[in-house]
């Protein structure tokens, strides 16, 4: 689970979800605006335009150019963004969201708050809220995503909220009932939690990803050990939840990633050990929850260590094309920002990595008018205060979010 998690009693319930458009403070997107001025990222790859404007028509890019080449209407409302820096909405791909509805609606509101403008909670979704609030469109808040109950061999002593399953009928039966309730990707544990459980067997895994593919579904793996991860590439296996951790990458595994051209990666950093700074957070969180975070917040060589391996397996992955994204696990709404910090230091570009936390995460969760700031698409972008092509770190230096072309109130966050 990524580092830096808050205390449970911090993830409490602020709003009811019946009052939400009026409590998340975010007025309807309408009208035309133009917003001028700031450096714009696009968010898939090419060269940030210098001195952009963008125009917003309700909740849509409509013009995106240097200010020059950008004509506004007559009656556009114009916003000044000199000395700013606008990049896509972020998309995390790994968490583990709340099960009640004005819970996961909350988690979603805190999500918003750092910028995140989407969310996929990967298998242990069990209630029904979880696809009613797939369904909506609530402001304020990201979007969400659910691959409802993901499925493991019986791990006694964990929870059960994924599909315990010992045989091919099974597992082919946990895919079924998945799909029938139009889950956005099946999710399955190959662990054996340090030798304490029997993980899912390749016979199972095998039978998953064949039932999958047959309902038009793709999979993706929580994986530990290299040995696995080849063994789930060589079984069909579209995504990693998490990168290799045991040992460096082979050639023998590149080889394999080379056939697989559409494999899709969250690196999913653990805690670096190392003393982070965190004092960007202290608006956001309680003077105790503060400094519960900064008595973690140590250089521990051990836990460096551990991380050094996925780093370096992480670099090796990028350097072969793999298309990576960002995801964080857990239910910690600012993770995504350390997250992107990882990636840099484990040898990846802000620019690559910037692509990983937008483009290619809306991508990957098939948002296709979301992810880069272009017209047609959804005009769910971050303004910051810095230029995190400088130092990833800008990312947190956000001055403003807008999803779907209104602003979020992000005038208190606790």
């Amino acid at each position: 689970m990524k580092r830096l998690t808050p205390p449970v009693t911090y993830l409490v319930l602020f709003v009811a979800a019946a009052a939400a458009a009026t409590v998340f403070g975010q007025a309807p997107a309408s009208g035309v605006t133009v917003l001028e001025g700031a450096r714009l990222i696009v968010g898939d790859g090419r060269a940030p335009i210098e001195n952009a404007s963008f125009i917003v028509d309700g909740a849509r890019f409509v013009r995106v150019g240097r200010a020059a080449d950008v004509r506004a209407p007559a009656a556009a409302t114009h916003v000044s963004l000199a000395g700013k820096t606008v990049m896509p909405a972020i998309v995390d791909t790994h968490t583990h969201l709340s099960q009640t509805r004005e819970l996961l609606i909350d988690d979603l509101r805190r999500r918003a708050y750092f910028g995140v403008g989407a969310a996929l909670s990967l298998g242990q979704d069990t209630t029904d809220a979880s696809f009613q609030v797939r369904a909506q469109t609530t402001p304020g808040v990201a979007k969400f995503f659910t691959a409802g109950r993901g499925i493991t061999a019986p791990e006694p002593g964990r929870t059960t909220a994924p599909y315990w399953v010992t045989t091919t009928a099974e597992a082919r039966k946990a895919v079924q009932d998945d799909a029938a309730k139009k889950v956005d990707i099946i999710k399955i544990w190959v662990d054996d939690r340090m030798g304490t459980v029997r993980k899912l067997s390749p016979e199972l895994y095998a039978a998953v990803i064949d039932e999958a593919h047959k309902n038009g579904l793709r999979v993706i793996a929580h994986i530990y050990t290299l040995d696995d991860a080849k063994a789930t590439l060589r079984a069909g296996l579209d995504a990693f939840a998490h990168g290799v951790r045991d040992k460096d990458l082979d050639a023998e595994f590149m080889a394999l990633v080379k056939q697989h051209p559409d494999l899709v990666l969250g690196p999913n950093m653990p805690d670096r050990g190392v003393v982070a700074n965190i004092d960007w957070l202290r608006p956001a969180l309680s003077a105790a929850d503060f400094e519960t975070l900064q008595k973690g917040n140590t250089n521990r060589p051990d836990v460096h260590a551990f991380w050094a391996i996925q780093g370096r397996n992480l670099a090796k992955m990028n350097a072969a094309g793999v298309r990576i994204v960002v995801g964080t696990d857990g239910n910690t709404p600012y993770a995504p920002h350390f997250e992107m910090e990882d990636m840099v230091a484990a040898g990846m570009t802000p620019m690559q990595v910037i692509v990983a936390a937008t483009s290619s995460g809306a991508r990957f969760l098939k948002m296709s008018d979301a992810g880069t700031i272009e017209p047609n698409k959804s005009a769910d972008f971050i303004v910051l205060n810095a230029n995190p092509l400088d130092d990833i770190t800008n990312t947190r230096k956000i001055s403003s979010v807008y999803l779907r072309g209104a602003s979020v109130d992000r005038s208190s966050y606790k």
